[in-house]
């Protein structure tokens, strides 16, 4: 959906600039020219009325050879603000809504976020090509992507895996590399998605640290829900999964943990699908009080 937005955009900024290049490089100077001969043929040619009255007919007889075309009016009145859009969401930041509860209790369904568009690069617009590598992403970060199962969807998920990293989920257990991530209880959470108390936990991810919701002792399934690039490397457990993160790919989980279709069900994030990272909410209407940042 965003993708068909950018590309909407950037017609209308092609049109539009297009428009505005010709009226201030050409026609502009064509209607001046047009308005300065109709004078010479109105001022050549003596009305025979008052002085006021010949003022506004010679006034009138300019603004009439003057006239922009209304078509063209639109189009050089609105470039400066589609251009202005247009390089604000390609290159500095973009707005998104969360849809869902899969990131609870970091973000939660309503949540209008900004998510920054170049601390991992910077990338030519429509066709999302990297021209300026600035950054990787971290373990930990929240991030937009494009869904690898349906790129016209934006998902929200947190980088858990690495390239090169082995992940165990198990037991609902986290290990990266071999190493356990130390989880601490904080208290229950209440996730009106299922109108259920769970557990609330901190974890540690790389720099940050974040909040989670997980249900120790509720069983939970993990298969494919289709075969995914890099199937080879998952192996599918009881009562988990073990992935090795292939080079150029990140593997994402919600902080919802029981209640996220993320990595562990449909593989890998390719390094391409990265929208930008998520900071900070801007709004949401039903709850004015969780407008602000977030790890």
């Amino acid at each position: 959906m965003s993708w068909d937005f950018a590309l909407i955009l950037f017609v209308l900024l092609v049109i539009t600039g297009a428009v505005w290049a010709l009226d201030f490089f050409y026609l502009r100077s064509r209607r001046l020219e047009r308005a300065q001969a109709q004078m010479a043929v109105f001022d050549a040619n003596p009305t025979g009325v008052g002085t006021v009255e010949a003022a506004r007919l010679r006034q009138e007889a300019y603004d009439d050879a003057h006239r922009v075309p209304w078509w063209i009016e639109y189009c050089v009145s609105f470039f400066p603000v589609i251009l202005f859009v247009f390089v604000l969401r390609s290159f500095v930041v973009e707005p998104f809504r969360i849809p869902s509860g899969s990131m609870l209790p970091t973000l939660q369904s309503g949540d209008l976020i900004l998510v920054n568009k170049f601390q991992y690069g910077i990338r030519l617009p429509v066709i999302d090509k990297k021209i300026i590598d600035i950054g990787e992403p971290r373990r930990g970060d929240v991030l937009v992507f494009r869904y690898p199962v349906d790129p016209d969807v934006d998902y929200v998920k947190r980088v858990v895996g690495l390239p090169g990293d082995e992940i165990l989920y198990q037991n609902k257990t986290l290990s990266i590399n071999g190493q356990p991530v130390a989880q601490t209880r904080a208290g229950d959470y209440f996730e009106p998605d299922r109108s259920v108390y769970v557990g609330r936990y901190t974890e540690q991810l790389g720099e940050t640290e974040h909040s989670l919701l997980l249900n120790k002792h509720a069983p939970q399934d993990y298969m494919p829900i289709a075969d995914f690039p890099f199937r080879d490397h998952c192996e599918y457990l009881q009562n988990g999964v073990r992935c090795k993160v292939p080079e150029g790919h990140f593997f994402m989980m919600g902080d919802n943990r029981d209640n996220s279709l993320d990595s562990r069900y449909w593989g890998f994030v390719p390094e391409q699908n990265i929208v930008g990272r998520a900071f900070l909410i801007w709004m949401n209407f039903s709850e004015p009080s969780r407008i602000g940042g977030f790890q």
